[in-house]
């Protein structure tokens, strides 16, 4: 059996792999968090397969997700193969495809228009035209840093991530609201959502403005976060267009199974449509 120790050395040059792959920084920094939590797993240890087994193993134990276990084994079976490791790579969890979603983690319309009416009743208008601009066009947090005054000028934003670019289209009701934003603010050109020095907006900072809204809004906090904003957006629009291909293109998936997971309806929904079929008699 070969002896294998994972070392800082042989992470740091996984980064510089990854960065020649022109990952994304958080891509980046969330590989290097999965494998920097199986590095502590081993303790020091030798990694084995049955090492990587048993972590798996753990996980499960410790109650985590199938698909955030999923993620962290495909970090580590990235480094594996990087590594030449492949001995050490394994299987993936099987998750049966979701039918419907939790009620109590989906955020709905009604919530999300009551977080963008107490944004501005709080006197946080960039808070509220934030949530306004993932709900209106669907992009990620991280993507934020393309909204800017010359793209909303334009009606489009260019927007480059995880080695794709695609555009997005500001719909002409948000783009008299960021303009109008921009002008008070003061802000001429570049990023238009900015810290009060100048720089583009964290999502650490946007997610932690969220939590606080969401409880003087009286809005579930399990619901609230940015992704589920762009999932809210995912399901309005196949609600109208009933085109996945299209609503895939818009999101940026790679993948329509990406994107059906975007689009499940609520429990209650489900049955509601159960109910309809008639067909107990």
């Amino acid at each position: 059996m070969k002896k294998r120790i994972l070392t800082e050395k042989q992470m740091g040059r996984f980064a510089a792999f990854l960065e020649e792959e022109e990952k994304s920084k958080n891509t980046i920094e969330k590989y290097l968090r999965d494998i920097r939590a199986f590095s502590a797993y081993c303790k020091g240890e030798y990694v084995t397969k049955e090492k990587v087994i048993n972590y798996k193993n753990h996980l499960i134990s410790q109650n985590y997700a199938p698909r955030s276990i999923n993620s962290m084994l495909g970090a580590l079976n990235s480094l594996f193969s990087f590594l030449e490791w492949t001995d050490c790579r394994v299987k993936f969890i099987k998750i049966q495809r979701q039918i419907y979603c939790p009620e109590e983690k989906e955020l709905t319309r009604e919530e999300y228009i009551r977080l963008v009416n107490t944004a501005k009743q709080k006197k946080n208008e960039r808070l509220s035209l934030i949530l306004q601009t993932i709900c209106g066009t669907g992009i990620r947090v991280s993507e934020l840093q393309y909204i800017t005054v010359e793209s909303v000028q334009n009606g489009e934003a260019k927007v480059s991530l995880k080695g794709k670019t695609r555009l997005v289209f500001i719909v002409c009701e948000l783009q008299k609201k960021l303009l109008r934003y921009a002008a008070v603010q003061k802000i001429k050109s570049g990023a238009i959502f900015i810290t009060r020095n100048g720089k583009p907006i964290s999502r650490t900072n946007i997610w932690r403005e969220m939590k606080r809204l969401c409880v003087q809004a009286g809005v579930n906090p399990q619901k609230v976060f940015p992704h589920n904003l762009r999932h809210l957006f995912a399901r309005t629009f196949y609600g109208i267009e009933k085109d996945i291909a299209k609503l895939a293109d818009i999101l940026g998936h790679s993948s329509i199974n990406t994107t059906r997971i975007y689009i499940v309806t609520t429990g209650f929904e489900h049955r509601r449509r159960m109910e309809k079929l008639r067909l107990v008699l």
